[in-house]
């Protein structure tokens, strides 16, 4: 018969509420001012936070939803196979995380999505990134000559609420850049956009075709993303390297990332495929290595040769 277990710590629920209150305000206190700010806490935010992060710089991800990784856990049509295509299966290398070739196509690869996406939200915490999600981005902080500064942002919750029933006031962070990795919406570019100083040829197009992503109304059927917000239609072939070909900066103190680059740009999207979400976040931090004039090892796009067995 096996011994009794170890009771657990005495601890009361007091002791709790303090621990996550002290550790969590230290560590917000902390990022209010940043080096940098990426919006979006999935593959491309992700990875442009975990390799700024381990080459120094004070990274924090702000993530609207209370889980990190957005499209990164399940592959598409529900089915939890993410794929990649060369020479991309290289990050999966660095992250880790295993991989086989397909079937009947050469150059591309697949992973299983929990594992791959678990894979590299675990390497930009152990970076040293830091988190705050189920925070929604709600505007940004201008500088002179329109030069972005920070973000606004808020609980999610509270957007979801009538206003009949609350007036919660956003905060602000400041950062030396920010980074838009929010997929299709890409919501930092677009309030630039709005203000007139950034011209995005693809949210000209949805503005003016009236596109965007589907907002089905309670009680209806409808898929959440089937139009396409200012980029073109799918085109696997030519959307991946477009997409990592334009990432980088789009306006002073902002560098965009992921699919935000496409709606952007008016790119054709890639669907379920993302080799180009893990190269653009590698490209966004080079880019903001540079743009901050950091010292530090180049950030590689891949770690092996494309085609490399």
């Amino acid at each position: 018969m096996s011994a009794d277990p170890e009771p657990f710590s005495d601890v009361g629920e007091a002791d709790v509420t303090r621990a996550i209150g002290q550790e969590w305000t230290e560590e917000f206190m902390d990022f209010s001012d940043s080096d940098v700010i990426v919006v979006g806490g999935g593959p491309s935010g992700l990875m442009a936070a975990k390799e700024l992060a381990a080459r120094g710089v004070k990274t924090m991800v702000v993530e609207k939803n209370n889980y990190l990784g957005g499209g990164f856990w399940l592959g598409g049509f529900l089915m939890n196979k993410v794929t990649v295509r060369s020479p991309a299966e290289g990050v999966l290398d660095e992250l880790e995380v295993d991989y086989k070739r397909a079937q009947d196509t050469e150059g591309l690869y697949v992973a299983n999505g929990p594992e791959a996406c678990s894979g590299l939200i675990k390497a930009a915490c152990d970076a040293g990134a830091k988190v705050q999600n189920m925070t929604e981005f709600t505007d940004i902080v201008i500088r002179e000559d329109h030069r972005v500064g920070g973000i606004v942002m808020n609980w999610t919750p509270v957007h979801a609420l009538p206003r009949e029933i609350t007036c919660v006031d956003p905060i602000a962070v400041e950062g030396d850049l920010v980074i838009d990795a929010t997929g299709h919406d890409a919501v930092a570019v677009k309030k630039l956009h709005e203000r007139g100083v950034l011209n995005a040829p693809g949210i000209d197009h949805a503005t003016e075709h009236s596109t965007g992503m589907d907002r089905t109304d309670e009680g209806e059927y409808g898929a959440p993303g089937h139009d396409s917000p200012g980029h073109d239609s799918m085109w696997v072939g030519e959307s991946e390297d477009a997409v990592v070909e334009h990432t980088g900066p789009a306006h002073p103190g902002l560098v965009v990332t992921g699919m935000a680059v496409a709606t952007t740009y008016g790119l054709p999207r890639m669907g379920p495929t993302f080799g180009a979400m893990l190269l653009s976040g590698k490209r966004a931090a080079q880019a903001a290595i540079e743009e901050l004039g950091v010292d530090a090892e180049p950030v590689e796009m891949t770690s092996r040769a494309a085609g490399a067995d």
